[in-house]
């Protein structure tokens, strides 16, 4: 059996372009990329703080450094730049590989800069 769990997240990043007359997409800084360990081309959820909006799309790979988060191609009704936005991948995993399973969990600030990582969600209490 396959459990769905969650691979890795950029929690809090802004949308830095948005491209109505592009073919489709997220293109996200490489080295966030990287970091968070989500693959060109990987399907990803994005889930706009700012709207509510939900909606799945795929990763390609910015340019390193840059800082860019750009929904592109029909997604660009989703989010417009500034908005903040959390991108979560999900993969599927077998009963063995969750004795070991840990989320990357990327923490971003104002301009996409990296605050901190995680491997586990805090429990906030209300």
């Amino acid at each position: 059996m396959q459990s769905t769990m969650l691979k890795a997240k950029l929690h809090q990043a802004r949308v830095t372009h948005s491209v109505l007359e592009y073919e489709g997409s997220c293109a996200i800084d490489g080295e966030l990329l990287d970091m968070a360990g989500i693959h060109e081309y990987e399907q990803i959820q994005i889930y706009n703080m700012a709207n509510g909006a939900r909606f799945t799309t795929y990763a390609i790979r910015g340019e390193e450094g840059s800082r860019m988060i750009s929904v592109n191609g029909a997604a660009a009704h989703m989010a417009n730049v500034g908005d903040r936005v959390i991108i979560c991948a999900y993969a599927g995993y077998s009963q063995a590989e969750l004795l070991n399973y840990k989320p990357r969990l990327i923490y971003l600030q104002e301009g996409n800069i990296v605050s901190h990582s995680s491997n586990a969600i805090p429990v906030q209490v209300a």
